[in-house]
This record gives structure tokens, sequence and C-alpha cells, in this order.
């Protein structure tokens, strides 16, 4: 392996390192990660100026407190249904001051990912946040990702995009291999090591998952996260869309990126180099921390988040991941080295999967079943043809209406 030419997340390259307040992008401000970056945000005012916020549209009443606690420019939502209730939020906020400008529509995000500013931070949850994460490559922002999909599906189109160093990753776990890789060169590095904390069931055998419910799924034993992700962590998809990441990444071949379970979720993921060392990030579970690399690189954030009580015993375990009863990681393995429009297929279909785990309408199991059926249906795209987002769009349309019938199948057939 040699070191060109660069991945597109490299910590030895400092990317628009321009130093004094940084003005950011928020994407999907009122989920998860969103909530946490204002947080950090308005901890560090010295550091940091959000100058827009976008959001799918659910919570509005949050994001207009968020509009006026950060004093942004502009304000957009996905849902224009919902422009007049988010409109009188931020009217009962700002008084008598002017109100942001209001964007609305399924573009919106993507205007603001191009806007002016020095960082988008994407945390934008599906596929969906393809289109934002091309376009503020496309301006020259520097990214933080947190939405893992836009580069699953659509991982040629960013690669043709970014420009090296360009990306931040926002995973925890990216973002801990982010960190140990700047302890060597590419060429030193015999594997990545991702962590899973193996979600609510881990330890269970494919034949004790299959009557667990989605309130069952969604009890996460180490993060707080949206519904989705908390049951692509269950599934162990989120494992499989984090191997394909960071193949994408960091230009590691997939038979040298190893997925292993750590109940504690103290190791965010570790590197080992071809001198037998291993580097491992640790810190207790909190996203701020990832967010603050995403924010700052190369700056570290003071008190971005809490670190070890080294003074109190703990134990740090690890074990082998169980690939029948979470296929999920090897057939990720599998759409990963097809390329092309596999990925997107995977995981379209995984959603409309998961959304139908969610309400009852099948069952936990037939999830990656279903899955597994909708990939091998899409088969092997064409050797040689360039990827374009229309080709992307096409696949996970396909792939999300099979997956529906699939499912809709599988639940007749368990209820007959």
């Amino acid at each position: 392996m040699t070191d060109s030419p660069a991945p597109l997340a490299d910590p030895h390259l400092r990317y628009d390192a321009t130093p004094g307040r940084r003005d950011i992008v928020v994407l999907g401000s009122t989920g998860s990660i969103g909530t946490q970056a204002v947080d950090l945000v308005l901890r560090n005012p010295d550091r940091f100026r959000v100058t827009a916020l976008s959001a799918a549209g659910g919570r509005v009443g949050l994001l207009a407190e968020q509009a006026y606690r950060l004093r942004v420019g502009h304000v957009a939502v996905a849902r224009e249904d919902v422009v007049p209730q988010l409109r009188e939020a931020l009217s009962a906020q700002y008084g008598a001051e002017p109100l942001p400008e209001i964007l609305a529509g399924p573009d919106a995000a993507t205007h603001l990912a191009a806007s002016p500013c020095h960082t988008v931070l994407n945390g934008i949850t599906g596929s969906i946040g393809l289109a934002p994460t091309l376009a503020a490559l496309k301006a020259g922002r520097t990214l933080a990702l947190a939405n893992k999909e836009s580069l699953i599906v659509g991982g040629p189109l960013v690669k043709e995009l970014a420009a090296p160093g360009q990306i931040i990753p926002v995973d925890s776990e990216h973002a801990a291999l982010f960190q140990a890789l700047a302890a060597g060169t590419r060429a030193e590095v015999r594997k990545l090591v991702v962590t899973a904390s193996g979600g609510p069931f881990r330890g269970r055998t494919r034949a004790e998952l299959a009557t667990v419910t989605p309130q069952d799924a969604l009890a996460h034993p180490t993060w707080s996260m949206g519904p989705v992700i908390t049951v692509n962590s269950a599934t162990l998809v989120n494992k499989g869309l984090e191997v394909i990441e960071a193949h994408l990444l960091y230009d590691i071949p997939f038979d040298r990126i190893e997925v292993v379970v750590h109940p504690q979720s103290y190791v965010h993921s570790m590197v080992e180099f071809v001198d037998g060392s291993t580097l491992a990030q640790a810190t207790p579970p909190d996203m701020r921390g990832p967010i603050a690399i995403g924010l700052g690189w190369p700056e570290r954030v003071p008190d971005a988040a809490r670190g070890f009580d080294w003074s109190a015993a703990s134990t740090w375990e690890f074990f082998p991941l169980d690939d029948d009863a979470f296929p999920s990681v090897g057939l990720a393995r599998h759409v990963g080295r097809l390329a092309g429009t596999a990925p997107a297929v995977f995981n379209a279909a995984n959603e409309e999967c998961v959304d139908a785990f969610l309400k009852g309408a099948l069952a936990f199991n037939a999830i990656m079943d279903t899955v597994t059926a909708v990939v091998a249906e899409h088969g092997t795209p064409e050797a040689g043809t360039a990827l374009t987002l229309e080709d992307v769009l096409d696949a996970e349309t396909w792939a999300r209406a099979r997956a529906r019938e699939l499912a809709a199948k599988a639940t007749v057939e368990a209820t007959a």
C-alpha cells in the first residue's frame, strides 16, 4: 500500500485549518447529533458560531428555540406544511426582533449546505443526506460527516468531489480511527478494528431473536440514539455500514477491517500497525467528543466530553462477532465489494424493513432476511459503469418498493 492518493479522511492533513471562530451550518439540528452539537457550540461561543440550522420539521418548537439561542440567519425545514407553525414558534421566541429567513422543501438542507460557512455538520439520518453532502463538498466546505448513509450510497460520487482531508468523520468509531491513524502512515497500518457494543441482544442466538419486539430493540444498553440508528445497532447493520464507511474513508481493503464486540462502549475503535502496536481511542460513551473533533480539528475542544475516572476499577471486555445471529456485517462487506448501486440497495431496503419492524409489521430476523433477498435480486452492477446520482436514486426507489413487497409477504406468511 502507498500513501497516495490521500484518503478522504486524513488526520495528517490540515484542511482549511483557519484559526479563530468557525462558522458552522448544522443539518439535522433537532436530532441526537444536532442537539448535542448545539450544546457544544453554546458552551464554546469563542470557537464556534452557527449561521444556519435545518431539520425535518417534526420538532418546530425545539428548532425555533435553537435558532433564537444561536441567533442564526437561516432556518430550513424539509416539510413545507409546517412553515406556518415554525413561523409562529419563531415569533414566540423572537418577539419584536426580526426573524431568521425560512427555507422549506426537500432541497432546503442542500441549499444551506452550500451557504457561506467554514464547516457543515451533516447530522441528517438516512440517505436523504446525500445531496447536502455533495453540495457541501462542491462548495468547498469542510464536512463534519455524521450522515454515514450519504457516503455508503454515494461513495464514488463523494470521492470524486472531496478534496483530501475535506471530510472529518463524526461517527464515534470513525472519529476514533481518525485520531488513532494520526500515529502513523497508511503504509504502516495492518488493520482497522471497529468496535460494536453488541446492542441489546448480545449473546442471543438467531432462534432467541425470533420473538424480540421493537421495545426490546430500542433499549440500547450504552447509547441514546434515534429509533432507526438504535434498531440498526440491534441488528448490527450499523456496524456493517461502518465497515463500508471505513473502507471508503481510509482506503483500507475490506479484508483488513475487523469487527469486535465491546459491550462497555469505552473503546470506540482501534488501529493495529505493522510493528504489532495497537492504538485504541477510548472515552465514556458521549457523542460530544466526536462532534468536537468534527467541528474543531486539528484543534481539540477542552472539556467537550467527560473523561474516565482512572481511580475507579473497571473491566473492559472484547468478544468475536456472531455472524450467524447477526449476518448484517457479512452482507455489508459483500455489497461493499460489489460497489456501484449495491450499497444503496442494501441501505434503502434496510430502512424500509426497520420502518416495518418498528410498526410491528415485520419480525426482527425478517429484517435481514428481507434485505438479503433484495440485495440478491439486485445482482451485480455492470462493471465499468460510472455511477450517477440518478442511478443511486433509481436503485433506492426500486429497493424500497421491493423491500415493502417482500416484507408484506413475510408478514402474511408468518401469520398464516
